[in-house]
């Protein structure tokens, strides 16, 4: 006849597994329910991303066709011109830059004179004339969101 001590002991081993079962597989089940949320929600992010990247590259296309002709009567490039226009705009140099498909350091040579834009940048710049300064925003926004951020380097 087995030792009372050993029957008590192998009966709350049993009763425990028991217990510990039945909360395991409840979490289980909740993991598994969110492990599908998840999946689902990163599918509709990817199907977001998609579209915006569409929208932006189709806003941004919008933008850079548009200013491509120069208007029929002669245009003067005033560097004086485009540092109000860009102060008016409230962007900074390499915004105005981005804006325009130039490089910072061009924006800085046309504001101080010592280089004119060609003609497909100076066509983008006549055509910022008429744009708000909401407007500059919102389209240097898109330009940004389609651009992948610059990584720093590895440490």
């Amino acid at each position: 006849m087995p030792n009372i001590g050993t029957l008590l002991k192998s009966e709350i081993s049993r009763l425990c597994r028991r217990e510990i079962r039945k909360e395991v597989a409840a979490v289980k089940k909740a993991s598994a329910s969110y492990r599908r949320d998840i999946a689902a929600l990163k599918r509709q992010v990817l199907v977001l991303e998609r579209k915006t990247t569409m929208v932006a590259k189709q806003t941004s296309a919008a933008v850079t066709k548009a200013p491509s002709t120069l208007p029929d009567r002669p245009v003067r490039f005033v560097a004086k011109g485009l540092r109000s226009l860009r102060a008016r705009l409230g962007l900074s140099a390499p915004q105005l830059a981005l804006l325009l498909g130039a490089s910072e350091q061009s924006v800085y040579n046309w504001e101080t004179k010592k280089a004119t834009p060609r003609k497909e940048l100076l066509a983008a710049i006549i055509a910022l004339r008429g744009v708000g300064k909401r407007e500059a925003h919102q389209r240097l926004d898109a330009i940004k969101a389609t651009k992948p951020a610059k990584r720093g380097k590895a440490k």
